[in-house]
């Protein structure tokens, strides 16, 4: 999970710095392209069975994950700075909570909801709706894409749940699913001539490699061993990473109350990791 935080947090920034030199859904298809052929590449050198998952939960996966998450959070990024669209994005846990509940049955213990709610506070205060959003369309954007990541971490736990895939299998199934509606999307949405800068370049690779192939493969694991509750809340260590990391490097300083709701934010992590030792065994290691 430490791994995922700094790889995700470090590629909302650079996800902002190539919005100059490539149309968003141009991007998120040159990435998921590449990502997806390191992927099926790894697996090939493991030997593993090419086998698809079930296909109707893997679409699903691949849709809502990858297709819907990765492209309008690329597309809000085109007028809203990245702390901010990340944060907005991270809106995530409340969705995938309110989901599992439902869907997984997975319904919080009252130390979980004590670590929601300095979450969802600490979430208010970065968004600080009382200032206005800015950009309207980035905003919606952004909430909109941590909606659809939401419901494709419950369907991951779900195929887990009723089918144990292998989690690099299921990784590069769903994501050539969803890829393969990115590059739909971006040959039918009308975009600027892509610049092969350097600058474009070394993010397309760190996107591709360490930010989609790796953490989606780990994240698929920290989906598989915890539950969708943990597992959601947790990855808010990654908008506070990508809000301090877009301030140092991008300029784009935090405000008053932004720096109030990343502490409660950290609270809110603390809390729930706290509760969830209490309340889960270890699991077993996987073979």
């Amino acid at each position: 999970m430490a791994v995922v935080i700094t790889a995700w947090a470090y590629g909302w920034v650079v996800m902002k710095q190539v919005t100059p030199y490539v149309g968003p859904f141009d991007f998120v298809a040159l990435r998921f392209a590449l990502a997806t052929a390191l992927l099926f590449g790894v697996m090939a050198l493991r030997r593993e069975s090419f086998k698809p998952p079930p296909l109707g939960l893997t679409l699903a996966v691949g849709v809502s994950q990858t297709t819907a998450f990765q492209g309008l959070a690329q597309w809000a990024l085109a007028s809203g700075g990245a702390g901010r669209v990340s944060v907005l994005a991270y809106t995530m846990p409340i969705w995938s909570v309110l989901l599992a509940w439902w869907l997984l049955h997975e319904r919080p213990s009252a130390r979980q909801w004590l670590g929601i709610g300095l979450a969802v506070a600490g979430l208010i205060f970065v968004i600080e709706p009382w200032q206005g959003l800015g950009s309207w369309q980035s905003a919606l954007l952004a909430v909109t894409s941590g909606a659809c990541w939401g419901l494709g971490t419950v369907l991951s736990k779900r195929m887990f749940e009723l089918h144990r895939p292998s989690p690099l299998a299921f990784t590069a199934w769903q994501m050539l699913l969803g890829t393969l509606l990115l590059v739909l999307a971006a040959w039918l949405i009308p975009s600027p001539r892509i610049v092969w800068s350097g600058e474009m370049i070394y993010g397309l690779l760190y996107s591709a490699v360490l930010a989609t192939s790796l953490a989606w493969t780990l994240w698929t694991f920290v989906v598989d061993r915890l539950s969708t509750t943990v597992a959601s809340l947790s990855s808010l260590g990654v908008p506070i990473g990508a809000v301090l990391l877009a301030w140092a490097l991008l300029h784009e300083r935090p405000s008053t109350a932004e720096r109030i709701g990343i502490v409660l934010i950290m609270l809110g992590l603390l809390v729930i990791g706290m509760a969830s030792a209490r309340r889960a065994p270890m699991p077993n290691p996987p073979t």
